[in-house]
């Protein structure tokens, strides 16, 4: 028995558009009753929002299906009782995650500063999470990524606010999302595997894949969303770490996972 651990943006879509394969790949699965779990490090959308916006492209799986970097931020400082109190950075998504395990929205004295990608972010944004950090409040970040694809191409993600915010505060953050060890063992954990069963498969060789190595997992890069057909020997070369498979899209992983 074999799982798959699954990026979203750039390997099942690409922004609000549809990537060839995608709705035959998870059927595949789904027939087969192969485990799988989305995984994303995109901290704005809930697990329903992901659901519904995956139904667009033909792809119909339950929100319990989808594990996102703000539900595994919201585990982590769970685990960590280091105090409920969070200053937030970041959209619907992060809020919601971090309400339901418990924490309360503090502008004054947070324990923790936990930011994700924010369209809205500013100077003013800025300012308060630095003094909070440098007063002493546990820096958190969602996820690296510094550049995610949408529909008109890259756009900055959270990890492009994140350099600002440790640039000013002279601090590091606890990072969650891919390629960190922390979402990817919870992400395990969830689907009930070893990690030498199941495959990471996503668009991104610096979080994605290398998530997948760092873990003990097997590993897939498809060329459709960060990674392409034209810079993949690039990424790869600046990761420092090889896929088990470098696939042009989903239906190629399938042939090759076949024979």
């Amino acid at each position: 028995m074999k799982g798959f651990l699954i990026d979203l943006d750039g390997t099942l879509y690409r922004g609000h558009e549809p990537i060839p394969h995608a709705a035959a790949f998870i059927q595949w699965l789904q027939r087969h009753q192969m485990p799988f779990l989305l995984v994303t490090n995109n901290s704005s959308r809930t697990p329903e929002q992901v659901a519904e916006h995956l139904l667009a492209f033909g792809i119909e799986v339950p929100p319990a299906a989808i594990y996102t970097s703000s539900q595994a931020a919201a585990q982590y400082l769970t685990e960590q009782r280091g105090g409920n109190r969070v200053h937030i950075v970041g959209e619907a998504g992060l809020r919601i995650a971090l309400a339901a395990a418990g924490f309360a929205s503090d502008e004054t004295t947070p324990d923790y500063v936990v930011q994700g990608i924010d369209r809205s972010f500013s100077y003013e944004k800025l300012t308060e999470a630095v003094r909070h950090v440098k007063q002493g409040a546990t820096y958190v970040l969602t996820n690296p990524d510094r550049m995610l694809p949408s529909d008109g191409g890259l756009m900055p993600g959270a990890g492009s606010l994140a350099a600002a915010i440790t640039a000013a505060s002279g601090v590091e953050p606890v990072v969650i999302g891919k390629p960190s060890p922390i979402i990817m063992a919870y992400a395990t954990e969830r689907l009930g595997l070893p990690p030498a069963d199941v495959w990471v498969i996503g668009d991104n060789v610096h979080t994605d894949i290398r998530g997948g190595a760092v873990s003990g997992c097997r590993t897939a890069l498809v060329l459709t969303g960060v990674a392409t057909a034209d810079n993949v020997h690039e990424q790869v070369a600046s990761a420092g770490v090889t896929p088990d498979l470098i696939c042009s899209d989903l239906q190629h992983f399938m042939d090759q996972f076949k024979a």
